[in-house]
């Protein structure tokens, strides 16, 4: 008797139907993520973000919280100032790719002052992005500066004396005129409720403009911005 009970509940057990165990987000997160995570130096091409400053002096202003946004809001007059580097994966980023990052020296701030004139923007892109680099830190910030130095400025945009009311499609158009092997397919245009933002411009490894279909498609899509002038202007 008692061996027929086993085999009922045996058979049964065979026949219940199997529920999967739920699955781990984070582990499923992990899957879409590109298989070379974080790794230093293996990544696809570099984003150069680039700050329109009287946007960002303007909107700390309206936060009263001017003084704390550092020496780019003083007297001294910055257009377009460099916010980062970033290595990109064709889908996705890295970041933080070492932890602790390699110490980053004074002297390697003070000299990239002229184009991010916030030491702790600076601090903050090694940390983020220049340990996904695989580049040391003078050689990364190095980089940097020939990227700034790849792309060139709208005319329009160098020295804007007034307030100026702007389309995200004009934007890009502008800096694809003034500068040759840029297309539509490497650039987005950053935007907050009103205001242009900043210009997002993709690079190869050697610096040369490159389609990148995952940012592009990001620009912005309100129909007018603004782009407050230089300060002084």
């Amino acid at each position: 008797m008692i061996k027929c009970v086993f085999r009922i509940a045996f058979v049964a057990l065979l026949l219940t139907p199997q529920i999967a165990p739920a699955q781990n987000p984070a582990a499923v997160q992990g899957a879409l993520q590109d298989t070379r995570q974080n790794t230093p130096g293996q990544f696809d091409f570099y984003v150069l973000s680039l700050s329109w400053s009287p946007s960002f002096c303007a909107e700390a202003a309206e936060r009263n919280r001017e003084r704390s946004a550092g020496p780019q809001c003083g007297p001294r007059p910055y257009s377009f100032v460099v916010h980062g580097l970033w290595p990109q994966y064709d889908k996705g980023f890295p970041e933080y790719c070492k932890v602790p990052a390699p110490r980053l020296y004074r002297g390697i701030v003070s000299a990239m002052l002229d184009l991010m004139p916030a030491p702790h923007l600076i601090f903050n892109e090694w940390d983020k992005h220049g340990t996904c680099s695989g580049l040391s830190p003078q050689a990364y910030f190095d980089t940097v500066r020939k990227a700034r130095a790849a792309v060139k400025i709208p005319p329009e945009y160098i020295d804007l004396k007034q307030l100026l009311s702007v389309t995200p499609g004009a934007a890009a158009d502008a800096f694809i005129k003034a500068n040759p092997g840029l297309t539509a397919g490497a650039i987005a245009i950053g935007c907050d409720k009103k205001r242009l933002t900043e210009v997002r411009l993709c690079l190869t490894k050697d610096l040369q403009f490159h389609d990148c279909a995952e940012i592009a498609k990001r620009s912005c899509r309100r129909d007018q911005l603004l782009m407050p002038p230089v300060r002084g202007g």
